[in-house]
């Protein structure tokens, strides 16, 4: 008896990075609440859609109010992506649902939550005056980055808006992180180890081979990053 065998199915796979934020709470515990409070009034939306890590490493299994804590940020709309620098085995936390942290994360060192105005105000833009070099992270999840040097290889730039390479990119840049799409990412000599742009990313062997080394712009179109030469 014979058959026919169909093909499995392709399974399609593709690679996204997110800026996760770390919220390390201090005692005692209200305090440490109202103060999010107040920051959370000073800039609504912030946490908006935000992946969040919450370390415990300053707190101890005895810390009062321990228990409400993962509950009182969930009511405050705040997602925990994963829980770090505790342990679950502690009574306090016995009914949390405890994510664990993603592996492969690197600190980026510390954000700072503007504040909110009342008069409508461009993106502020994050002026660096100097390159970049091999191991330096900059992040500005407000708005541009324009770096008036090169970024080297091992050296990472990331935006919430565009970013702007008036050097050499050899490292990487990351734009529109928190969902904008519309950013993009320009460079006078595109010799960069990853790009991306809303989540989605191109690595040096992914990227246009008629740019390398040339003036160029990184858009998203779609769902895939287009690489346009630069006059």
């Amino acid at each position: 008896m014979s058959g026919t065998h169909s093909s499995p199915s392709r399974i399609r796979m593709s690679g996204r990075s997110f800026l996760a934020l770390t919220l390390t709470p201090e005692a005692p515990l209200t305090d440490w609440l109202a103060a999010l409070d107040h920051q959370i009034q000073r800039a609504a939306g912030f946490f908006a859609g935000k992946p969040v890590i919450l370390d415990l490493s300053l707190m101890q299994p005895s810390t009062p109010d321990l228990p409400y804590l993962l509950p009182a940020l969930q009511e405050r709309g705040i997602r925990v992506l994963g829980i770090e620098g505790g342990d679950k085995t502690w009574p306090a936390v016995a009914n949390w649902e405890w994510p664990e942290s993603p592996m492969g994360g690197r600190a980026s060192g510390p954000v700072t939550i503007p504040e909110n105005d009342m008069t409508p105000t461009l993106p502020p833009t994050l002026v660096v005056e100097e390159s970049v070099r091999s191991g330096q992270h900059i992040i500005w999840p407000d708005g541009d980055v324009v770096i008036l040097g090169a970024v080297s290889s091992g050296a990472e730039v990331t935006a919430g808006g565009s970013v702007h390479i008036y050097g050499a990119l050899r490292g990487r840049a990351i734009a529109g992180i928190g969902g904008n799409a519309d950013a993009r990412i320009f460079t006078r000599s595109l010799a960069a180890e990853l790009v991306a742009i809303d989540g989605f990313y191109a690595t040096a062997e992914e990227m246009d081979a008629k740019c390398t080394d040339k003036p160029t712009q990184v858009l998203l179109t779609g769902e895939t990053l287009a690489f346009k030469p630069l006059p």
